[in-house]
């Protein structure tokens, strides 16, 4: 069964995404800081990370680009769910290889194609 990591501080967000990710056939692992996803990360390598932008502590965007130049880490594929969903940021996403951008409120039909394109 393939894994997924969700980093989101906000409790309500958590659960839709972990309701969607496990009703597509994901176990799912939650993180709510960088430091508790670095750790979820090293204990079991996810097949997949969605990051919230806005997160106590560093940033997703800083999260990212971490995990993106981390040999170890920078296959995994990355996916943004954030409130924050200018053509800025979006771009800023792409920028830092973050693989898809999806934009809170989270479409259940959006969430279940974007799984099908970065993981294969």
């Amino acid at each position: 069964m393939n894994t997924a990591l969700i980093v989101e501080d906000g409790l309500t967000d958590m659960e839709i995404l972990s309701r969607y990710l496990q009703q597509a056939g994901y176990s799912v692992i939650s993180a709510k800081s960088s430091e508790e996803a670095q750790a979820k990360i090293d204990g079991k390598t996810p097949d997949v990370i969605f990051l919230d932008v806005i997160l106590p502590g560093k940033s997703g965007f800083e999260i990212c680009r971490e995990l993106k130049s981390n040999p170890a880490t920078s296959k995994i594929p990355v996916v943004f769910c954030s409130t924050k969903n200018s053509d800025v940021d979006k771009m800023w996403g792409n920028m830092l290889g973050a693989e898809a951008y999806l934009s809170k409120p989270i479409d259940k039909e959006e969430l279940v194609k974007t799984l099908k394109q970065v993981v294969q």
